[in-house]
C-alpha cells in the first residue's frame, strides 16, 4: 500500500511540474507579440484552469486590480510550488 501511495505522489509531483513548466512557457511567450497558434492555445488550455479561480477571487475581492503584474498567475504558480513541496 505504501508503494502505491508513493507512486501516486510521484505522478502528482510530475503533473505539477509539467503545469509549472507550461505556466513558465506561457509567461515567457506573453512577452512576444504573436498571433494565436496551437502551442499557445494548448498552454492557455492547460494552465487557465489553475489561474482562473484565483483571478476571479481577486476580482471579487478587489485585490491587485491596477498592477502591471498578473498576481493571480503568480499566486497560482506559488500555490502549485508549495503543493509540490508538501507531497
Amino acid at each position: 500500500m505504501e508503494f502505491v501511495l508513493q507512486v501516486l505522489a510521484n505522478i502528482v509531483r510530475l503533473l505539477l511540474s509539467v503545469i509549472q513548466f507550461a505556466m513558465l512557457a506561457r509567461a515567457i511567450l506573453s512577452w512576444f507579440p504573436m498571433d494565436s497558434n496551437r502551442f499557445t492555445d494548448f498552454l492557455y488550455g492547460i494552465t487557465e484552469p489553475f489561474i482562473f479561480p484565483i483571478r476571479k477571487l481577486f476580482e471579487r475581492l478587489g485585490w491587485f486590480q491596477n498592477l502591471p503584474i498578473d498576481m493571480a498567475f503568480m499566486t497560482a504558480y506559488l500555490l502549485l510550488f508549495v503543493l509540490g513541496i508538501f507531497l
